[in-house]
């Protein structure tokens, strides 16, 4: 992906990459449905990393409050959409000041995940009193029996998908193009340092936290402080062991939230740069007032669509979880599919007449080869989201992903058909739009 966007650095990103290596033909097909799938993956991201943060601060109101065993504050599923509402519109209102601002604010994101990663990783296990073995953190398996899983193997491929999550996103420097400097280098330099930081930070921090869970079982405990809430029932124990106390767990965890906050922010700010894009070209409706900027370039229309649908996606959690879990699903599984997309493209139709950018994977076997083994992946990842994380599976229990993505797909090629395909003819180079200010550098 880096490697395309370098050839083609561009707001549209994904779906103007799909439109251009498909060829005449598929172009417009290519471009609809690539776009359709970033488009509402990106909203359920936005959407599922809000309600993410408002657990972990619901958590953090019940810590501080004395905890589930002390008499604290359990916030109710109304007040938890209220918090997600409130971040929502802060980070919509972020979103709408000058690019040039908003870049100093991403620095900072980025100083804090990476500072803020590396105190937990020496804090954490420095204050805990006890620590586990190299054998324990790299051969056990936690198999909770009330799941009812099949096999050891099963859980393990279950395991890879909160990787998936956790590196979904990092398409945002491919949307933000048009207002970088020498987008045909950073804006797939900054897909790369991404992947690169969220691999080498992610993963230390993920080892720090496993060489101090003792029991396992007792951190998922519904009957804990935390009301089974791992890493925070994790955090606050740890401190209340060493010193008597877990505000410095609590403390911690405010540290986490944080860092989610801006990562929720530049949620939103790849979402409006996907919905000015893609309405520039007339696929979406009201396209004229989605693509619209103000004095300082900002798409400010774009945002607050993208603001107000991550918050519709929210309100099925009101009535219940499942129809909330199968919403957001998409969030993964859609934004993968539009990444393998353009990529699959790439490794076919695009295999000869690709002409790559100043960034690029060198001699033209390698780059099909990792194309290739990206698109597999993606397919992999599909099917594995898709299996039962309970069984036995019933309605409260079986996994609608396949639905929802399924239905996302009938949607998406279903309007093609009928009606988009008389009139939508792909991305259509107006750059220079008397409407689109937004300096391509």
């Amino acid at each position: 992906m880096a490697e395309i966007c370098s050839a083609y650095p561009t707001s549209g990103g994904l779906y103007f990459w799909s439109a251009q290596l498909a060829g005449p033909k598929w172009k417009p097909f290519a471009a609809w449905i690539t776009g359709w799938f970033n488009v509402v993956g990106q909203w359920a991201t936005t959407c599922s990393a809000d309600f993410a943060l408002a657990q972990i601060l619901q958590i953090i109101v019940l810590l501080s409050t004395g905890g589930a065993n002390g008499g604290g504050y359990v916030l109710t599923r109304n007040q938890i959409v209220a918090i997600i509402a409130a971040l929502l519109v802060s980070q919509g209102l972020l979103n709408c000041l000058p690019i040039q601002i908003l870049d100093y604010l991403g620095l900072f994101a980025v100083a804090w995940n990476v500072i803020g990663a590396f105190v937990l990783i020496i804090i954490i296990p420095t204050v805990a009193t006890k620590r586990q073995t190299a054998s324990f953190v790299f051969t056990s398996f936690n198999v909770i029996p009330e799941l009812g899983l099949p096999s050891k193997p099963y859980v393990f491929l279950l395991g890879l998908l909160a990787s998936q999550f956790a590196l979904a996103g990092f398409d945002v420097s491919a949307h933000i193009t048009e207002e970088t400097k020498n987008a045909d280098k950073n804006g797939a330099y900054g897909i790369l340092g991404s992947i690169t930081i969220s691999l080498v930070v992610g993963y230390a921090y993920i080892l720090a936290l496993s060489f101090v869970v003792i029991d396992p079982a007792a951190l998922l405990d519904p009957g804990n402080d935390a009301g089974g809430y791992a890493v925070g029932q994790l955090f606050y124990q740890i401190f209340k062991d060493r010193y008597g106390s877990g505000t410095g767990g609590i403390l911690c965890l405010g540290v986490f939230a944080v860092a989610m906050y801006f990562a929720s922010v530049a949620c939103v700010l790849s979402n409006s740069r996907m919905v000015f894009a893609f309405s520039r070209d007339g696929a979406l409706p009201f396209s004229k007032l989605w693509h619209k900027v103000n004095r300082h370039d900002v798409p400010i229309y774009a945002v607050w669509l993208s603001v107000i649908i991550a918050f519709i996606m929210v309100l099925p959690s009101l009535g219940s979880l499942v129809a909330f879990q199968a919403a957001v699903s998409i969030a993964t599984v859609g934004s993968f599919i539009a990444y393998a997309l353009p990529t699959l493209f790439r490794v076919t139709v695009a295999r000869r007449s690709f002409v790559a950018g100043p960034v690029n994977l060198g001699p033209r076997w390698v780059s099909l080869s990792i194309g290739w083994m990206g698109v597999l992946w993606v397919g992999t990842i599909t099917v594995l989201f898709s299996l039962p994380v309970v069984y036995p599976v019933n309605d409260q229990t079986l996994n609608y992903t396949p639905v929802a993505v399924g239905g996302l797909f009938v949607l998406v090629v279903g309007s093609w058909v009928l009606y988009a395909h008389k009139w939508f003819k792909g991305p259509q180079g107006n750059l220079d739009d008397d409407n689109v200010k937004l300096a391509y550098a």
